[in-house]
């Protein structure tokens, strides 16, 4: 599509250094376009706070804001939770709330007629992909424009620059500049001094860590808490009723309180380069760990190892981006068939960045103390064991024997 026929364009806007010059580049370099800004809600709270009154003084027509977070926690969270799906350990907090953005951008670009949707992930980033691919199940035949893929800025920097060359308002400086993404599940760290990966952290520095304390900073007393799960799906904390997004939030509190869900890793980006960020998850480390806990009661065997084995092309998906995909409706059949008897209580201890085992109870438990028990019974007979040892091993003998003849043979 020809730039001067391009007359609406709908902004995937969060009010950040990206999409905060961007309302003002596309007016000057798409004929002075109508833009419309839309903001998915996915839980970062303050960050949403004063974003009309800027998106309508940098020159968009309307800001749409979006309340997306029970569908964000119920629809995309929780399943892939259920699935114990991680990305390099990566809890996945920036790859599942693209989709549910991009679809929501999709369905009002074509409600408002626009010619064309516009985000502001940079060229080198995963998000690109995400954002893209969402549009394309939704709005198959819609323009799109990618800033960062056309335009002559070359660092945030220089962005920093055309904003105030533009009198873009912003919340940031040069130096503290890190590059961020935040929702109700987690927030992300990336650029400056994290960039030298044998830079440590700044954990300690006040005003780095935002939902939650340094361990070192964490009370020297334990916290314990239980989680109660129905199929899969988190229902009451400390036996209290709530929806999964009250639980999440309650669960960021006190793991934040306590130092959990701190990561630091050099995960292999979709674009092929490294790169270096870290995450702060504090609810969903210890959601994952506590319904992992559960279902080493409830799953048997061979559906726990396909499980985990899918659980890493699961994570793939999600992080590439192939959100709204038949394959990933597939595993989440799969998954969901998994998780019928996946119901039960979990206690956890956490204490100084740690989440401590405290328990586990589950009235489909498959394990039986009564048959494991190191002390007598009467369920179990050992002398059971030489037969099936013979069996399993009789492949192992018989290829062992045949070697041996033909050894003796030559």
């Amino acid at each position: 599509m020809e730039k001067k026929d391009i007359k609406k364009v709908v902004l995937a806007y969060s009010g950040g250094l990206d999409t905060s010059i961007i309302i003002p580049w596309l007016k000057e370099n798409y004929n002075d376009c109508e833009v419309i800004a839309v903001s998915g809600n996915v839980g970062q709270a303050d960050e949403l706070e004063g974003l009309e009154e800027k998106a309508l003084k940098t020159g968009a027509s309307k800001l749409y804001v979006e309340d997306l977070t029970d569908e964000f926690v119920e629809d995309y969270i929780i399943p892939t939770v259920q699935a114990g799906a991680k990305y390099e350990e990566y809890m996945l907090g920036t790859s599942f709330a693209r989709p549910i953005i991009a679809k929501r951008i999709a369905e009002i670009a074509i409600a408002e007629g626009a010619d064309a949707i516009c985000h502001g992930c940079t060229g080198k980033g995963n998000d690109q992909v995400r954002f893209e691919l969402a549009i394309k199940a939704f709005a198959p035949d819609m323009h799109i424009i990618a800033p960062w893929r056309e335009w002559s800025i070359k660092s945030r920097d220089e962005e920093i620059e055309y904003a105030e060359a533009h009198d873009v308002p912003l919340k940031i400086n040069r130096e503290t500049n890190y590059s961020k993404d935040k929702n109700l599940w987690h927030l992300s760290h990336e650029g400056l001094d994290l960039e030298d990966a044998g830079n440590e952290p700044l954990y300690d520095k006040e005003g780095f860590l935002e939902m939650g304390v340094s361990p070192l900073k964490a009370p020297d007393k334990p916290t314990y808490l239980t989680i109660d799960f129905e199929k899969g799906v988190p229902v009451a904390l400390n036996d209290k009723k709530m929806s999964a997004k009250e639980l999440v939030l309650e669960l960021n509190k006190l793991g934040g309180e306590n130092g959990i869900g701190l990561l630091d890793i050099v995960e292999n980006r979709l674009v092929g380069m490294k790169c270096r960020g870290v995450y702060e998850t504090p609810g969903g480390a210890i959601l994952y760990f506590a319904h992992n806990y559960l279902e080493t009661l409830c799953l048997d065997k061979m559906t726990a190892h396909k499980k985990q084995e899918l659980s890493v092309t699961f994570a793939d998906l999600v992080y590439n981006g192939q959100w709204f995909t038949p394959l990933r409706e597939a595993l989440s059949a799969f998954v969901a068939k998994t998780q019928e008897r996946v119901t039960g209580k979990v206690k956890l201890k956490l204490y100084k960045g740690n989440i401590i085992k405290a328990g586990v109870w589950s009235d489909y438990s498959l394990y039986s103390e009564e048959i494991a028990t190191f002390g007598e019974d009467n369920v179990y007979n050992q002398a059971d064991a030489t037969g099936f040892i013979n069996l399993f091993g009789l492949p192992i003998k018989v290829q062992a024997q045949v070697d041996a003849k033909i050894k003796n043979n030559k």
